[in-house]
Formats: structure tokens, sequence, C-alpha cells
């Protein structure tokens, strides 16, 4: 123990100070290389789509019912038994064509009867005619009274009267024949017959026989709100009219039943001058080719109706859009890659993107994917979209 004491002592004040560099050195050392590295500042990545202009229809859709053009129903116009049917129930018939006959033969007698008391009328006439040609030299030589020729002019214009009322009898009874020939009163297709062959019809029993469809064109019957007729307004798009003063004119397709796009449109032909008060909407009108007879009338149907065209407009995604109290706002790349916070006026939503009114210009890039965890200011890292497939825009004044 006292060596070790004076083996310590015999260590100089050097020794000792080396001895403590190299502990603190030691330390030091250690301290360094376990120190945690520190933290790269990381650039978040964002997707950012081009703001360009381009054309942009605007469409609204409507529940709408097709009805036929014309809708014609064929009575019996006289009484009688029905004597034969000339069509068959579901084919198309012209104007014109012979229907149904009606049995005539008493309406042909009253024809008859009509004829030869027209001509029992004239006789009459020519007779009286004869006399008063007679008595008027008579008169003239005092052969015959004032008496007698007044006489003999009564005669004759009443004679004269007889004819004409015998005219309008016998040109009645003829009218009234011609009802037991049932033609069509228009091109279409017909429905089943509403009686059978052998049955009273007409008059005191059933009148309608069929009806016709003529529906080689439809029309398209559906509603819009005061707030679609305002916006109309807003636009100078006057639904139901044509506006020389632009390139395009509303128009509407439809949707069948199995889910596909009629081929065909239809253009706007009337609309209301009037809101019903009751349901808040004012009825809107258009006539629509049916050559194939594809369209049934009575059917219902999805409208989907031309209502503007946004010229030169500014479209972005829809998901670009974020909404907070002050209102809705993009996040815009700058040439620098900082993001600027701007707020935008939105307008209509078509599809899946929205038109800009105010805030954007053509030329710019926003922030399509990843602006959540973006705020204003910071510094970005742009990859850019593929370009997004946009459908050729469809023929302003489409008309069939």
């Amino acid at each position: 123990m006292k060596t070790l004491v004076r083996f310590i002592r015999s260590i100089s004040i050097r020794v000792w100070l080396c001895l403590a560099l190299v502990i603190a050195t030691i330390i030091v050392a250690i301290i360094y290389f376990s120190r945690p590295e520190p933290r790269s500042v990381e650039i978040p990545t964002v997707e950012v789509t081009h703001v360009g202009k381009k054309d942009v229809n605007i469409y609204g859709e409507f529940a709408g019912r097709i009805r036929a053009q014309q809708f014609v129903e064929v009575r019996a116009r006289v009484e009688g038994y029905l004597k034969s049917m000339n069509f068959r129930e579901g084919s198309y018939v012209h104007k014109g064509d012979l229907l149904f006959v009606i049995d005539p033969t008493v309406y042909r007698a009253n024809a008859e009867k009509a004829r030869a008391t027209l001509e029992k009328a004239r006789a009459l006439a020519l007779k009286t005619e004869r006399d008063l040609a007679r008595i008027r030299p008579l008169f003239a030589q005092n052969a015959a009274s004032q008496l007698d020729l007044d006489n003999a002019v009564a005669a004759y214009e009443s004679a004269k009267a007889e004819v004409s009322v015998a005219e309008a009898d016998l040109k009645q009874a003829t009218q009234t024949l011609s009802y037991t020939s049932v033609t069509a009163p228009a091109s279409g297709l017909i429905s089943e017959t509403g009686a059978d062959i052998g049955a009273l019809v007409g008059s005191g029993a059933k009148s309608l026989l069929a009806t016709i469809v003529k529906s080689d064109t439809v029309r398209i019957d559906f509603s819009m709100t005061a707030l679609d007729y305002l916006r109309s307004k807003e636009r100078n798009v006057a639904l139901g009219s044509d506006d020389e003063h632009r390139d395009w004119n509303p128009y509407v397709t439809i949707t069948l039943a199995d889910g596909t796009e009629y081929p065909h449109r239809g253009m706007l032909d009337f609309a209301s001058p009037q809101v019903d008060p009751k349901t808040g909407t004012f009825s809107v009108r258009a006539e629509m080719p049916n050559p194939d007879h594809a369209l049934l009338p009575g059917e219902f149907t999805k409208v989907k109706l031309l209502m503007d065209v946004r010229e030169d407009a500014i479209e972005i995604p829809s998901k670009a859009i974020d909404v907070e109290k002050g209102g809705a706002y993009v996040y815009v790349v700058l040439p620098d890659s900082i993001v600027e916070k701007r707020f935008v006026e939105t307008g209509p939503e078509v599809g899946n993107d929205v038109i800009i009114e105010r805030g954007l210009s053509a030329g710019e890039n926003i922030v399509t994917e990843g602006y959540h965890k973006l705020r204003h200011g910071m510094k970005v890292r742009p990859v850019r979209t593929e370009k997004r497939q946009v459908k050729e825009s469809e023929p302003k004044n489409a008309q069939q």
C-alpha cells in the first residue's frame, strides 16, 4: 500500500494533465459519434395540372316524358252496325285509308230520297218559271191582273227556294252517307279496334273505334325551374327560340331504357311563358326525330339539355379545389416552385371538373394531388400529371 502511494506521488503533474486530456478526448468523441443525425428538410412532391382555355358545354339533366307528335282518335260519326274492318291492328296506315265500314243501307236510302226531292223541286221551279213567262206578256196587254202577276212571281221565288233547300238536304244526306266509310284522318300506327264487327257504334253507342299515333317525330316534355330560367337569361339564352347571333342552339339528348344514349338529337321548340305556382316549374318541349320508331309515346326518360356554351373558359378538376370559411381556393405553383394559396370564384360543374370564373389565368399550374400537406409559401417538387383525356367538343349547332 505504501509502495502504491509512493508510485502515485512520483508521477509528475504533466503526466496527470496528459491523462486528463486523453479522458476528455474520449468523452468528446463518444458524445460526438453518439449524437443524432440532423434531419434534412424534406420538400413535398405534388402533382400539378396546367391551366388552359377551351369551349365548355354546360348541360342540365331533367326527367322527361315522350309523347307522339299526333294522337288522333278515330270515332264513328253516325250510328249503325259495324260491317267491316279493313286494316291489321298495330300496322301503319296512311291518311285516307279505309278503316271501317258502318252499315250504309239507311243512309243511302236517305240520300236517294233527298236526291228525288231535289228533282221534284227543280221540276216545280221550271214550271213556275214558265208560268211567270206567260203571265208577263198578258199583264202588259191588260189581259192579266196585277194579282195574277204577283202570284206567279211568288210561286217562282218559292220554287227556287225549295230547290235550294232540297240541294242542302241532298248535300247533308250525301255527307252523312260518307261517314259510314271511316277513313284514317292521319298517317301513323293504329291501335287495336275498340269495337267488334256487328256491334252497334256511334251516337248512343260506343263511338271510339281506334286511335292513330303519328310518332315519326316525337315530342319530349320536361320541366325546368325558375332558377334555370334566370341562369339562361343571364347568359342571354332564350329557351324555345333560335338566336341568329350565336352559332349554337339548345338541343336535347335522351337516355333509352337500357341506359344507352339515343343517337338523334332534338331541338327546343317551346317554353311556357309562365311558371306553375303549384310546382315552381315551367314546361319545356323539344321535337326529336324517330325514324325507326325506337321511342314509344308515354315512356319516361332522362333528358340532357345543352343550356350554355362557355367560350374560352378555364376548367380545372374539382379535386384541386378546397373550401374553407373564406371560400374556395387552390394552390398555384409559381415558376420558382413556391406554392401560393389563391381564392377563386367557381362556376358550374361539368362532370368531374368545375369552371373558374375568377382567380386563375391560362398558363398557370395548380396542385391537384397532395395539397392537404401544403401551406402558403412552401417550396414543392412539382410533378406534371398525365394529360387528361378530353372528349372533343360536340358540334355546337346540332340539328338533325
